[in-house]
């Protein structure tokens, strides 16, 4: 039998203590934690940016750093780290993380420049026009390349960071 399966085995006959073990699943806590600093860290550069607080930036999607890139980056490292990095893991977890991050650069920021024309057409139309009192489209949806590869670096330093502590506190 596998280590794996033999810890699978293990984890599955403990009592209470197992539907707590997702409290020390290390790269589910990276992939948390990468994301969580990169909505915080979205809220300040707007600050700093536009020297206005908008706490909609705690949860919303684009701006520096992108947090989906650092979700997936850091849960890529943690599992290559704590699995290995020739494992099947591993490959779909670099897999998964390749598409969020291609998709955010691409799809996604082509559609929130789209929204921002579409916004501006609508915003000239005649006020009788049917589609002129219509809500706005929300604009920031992808990323431009800087922002996903500072995602990537925030998620991948998360993931070691994390692994160090986990090495130290064994």
């Amino acid at each position: 039998m596998r280590s794996t399966d033999h810890r699978l085995m293990e984890e599955s006959s403990s009592s209470s203590s197992h539907y707590f073990s997702i409290f020390t699943n290390y790269p589910l806590l990276s992939a948390v934690l990468a994301f969580t600093m990169a909505q915080f860290i979205k809220f300040f550069t707007t600050w700093y940016k536009e020297k206005r607080w908008d706490l909609k930036r705690l949860v919303g999607s684009g701006g520096m750093p992108s947090s989906h890139s650092a979700t997936v980056t850091a849960l890529a490292m943690a599992v290559g780290l704590q699995e290995g990095f020739v494992g099947s893991l591993f490959a779909m977890a670099f897999i998964l993380t390749s598409i969020v991050m291609y998709d955010a650069t691409g799809v996604r920021l082509h559609a929130g420049r789209q929204a921002e024309v579409l916004n501006q057409i609508v915003y000239e139309l005649p006020s009788e026009h049917p589609l002129a009192e219509s809500r706005p489209l929300r604009e920031l949806l992808g990323h431009t390349p800087p922002q996903v590869i500072v995602g990537g670096i925030l998620g991948t330093a998360t993931a070691v960071v994390g692994y160090l502590v986990s090495l130290t506190a064994k």
